[in-house]
């Protein structure tokens, strides 16, 4: 009697359990030590009362900010790796592929905000683009927290159905409509005396890199 061993690929999943753990602490640490802001911050979908607040350029680079930046780029590149998993184009347990999409994350979101305060100072509009700025980041922020726990479902559980990435990718554009409303409402009038660069500055900045993002995937992928 002859018995064929056959290899068997474990895969790890011990590297992405340590990065939800650290992620879900960094939240709780940021609860813990902005209990009020946090409270706020929370309620963001439901109220403006947290934008109206925090609306200053120097809360852009608080812990509070850079905490959950830091959340909101591993929470992205989670959904990402999670989306190509479930159609087929990729493991969620790569963690190489992983690496690499966080980092093209954080350069994109970087060099796209540099960019920004390159042609806010040309346009003379840089007041306008910090406020600006900090509302993205707040609601962009509000995104990546409130997918994270969703990502982590996405993870241990297999056979998801393909509409779960497709819905909450819905729910988090429609957060992003409802964050540009809110900008508009709340600088209207900055906005109504600068209307040619405001239009200029969202055709360039705010719809062009995320359309050849876009372009970029799809092409990629085909």
């Amino acid at each position: 009697m002859i018995i064929n061993f056959d290899p068997r690929i474990i895969e790890s999943k011990d590297w992405a359990t340590a990065l939800f753990v650290l992620t879900f602490a960094v939240v709780a640490m940021t609860k813990s030590a902005y209990e009020t802001r946090f409270t706020e911050f929370s309620k963001l979908i439901f109220s403006d009362k947290y934008a109206k607040i925090y609306r200053d350029n120097s809360h852009m680079k608080s812990s509070f900010t850079v905490g959950l930046f830091f959340v909101q780029v591993i929470s992205f590149a989670f959904f990402i790796l999670l989306t190509m998993n479930i159609y087929g184009k990729a493991l969620k347990t790569d963690y190489i592929l992983f690496i690499q999409i966080a980092t093209f994350l954080l350069y994109f979101i970087l060099a796209k905000y540099l960019i920004e305060k390159i042609v806010a100072a040309a346009f003379n509009i840089d007041d306008f683009v910090e406020l600006f700025n900090l509302q993205k980041v707040t609601y962009r922020t509000y995104i990546g927290v409130l997918i994270l726990p969703i990502n982590a479902i996405l993870f241990y559980y297999d056979n998801i159905p393909a509409i779960v990435p497709l819905a909450t990718i819905g729910i988090s554009l429609c957060i992003s409509l409802y964050s540009y409303f809110i900008s508009i409402k709340t600088y209207q009038n900055v906005i109504i005396g600068k209307l040619f660069y405001f239009i200029l500055y969202l055709c360039a900045l705010e719809i062009a890199p995320y359309y050849f993002l876009y372009y970029w995937i799809t092409k990629g992928s085909a």
